[in-house]
């Protein structure tokens, strides 16, 4: 049976991250926070979200390169209209 290769990078995964990171709002979003725990929250949030954004371009770089060796070069931005259609409502 093969074992699964180890990770060498120290970076916690990006599901871990972000599963952090969705926590740290609830709970900053709740207010009941002292201002020290809320700062310290808050800076661990920011690290969080560096490393998600990270992990995320990683993986476009991936997928990139692999569209690029099978001779797919057709990469277009994602657009997220429902997103934008949103924003136009809530002025």
């Amino acid at each position: 049976m093969k074992s699964k290769p180890q990770r060498t990078d120290k970076l916690p995964d990006f599901e871990q991250s972000l599963s952090e990171l969705e926590a740290l709002v609830t709970k900053l979003e709740q207010g009941d926070v002292p201002l020290e725990d809320a700062l310290k929250s808050f800076e661990r949030g920011v690290a969080l979200t560096r490393q998600c954004q990270t992990a995320l371009r990683t993986a476009q770089q991936k997928v990139e390169m692999l569209l690029a060796r099978n001779g797919t070069e057709e990469i277009a931005p994602f657009s997220d209209e429902e997103e934008e259609d949103d924003d136009d409502v809530e002025r």
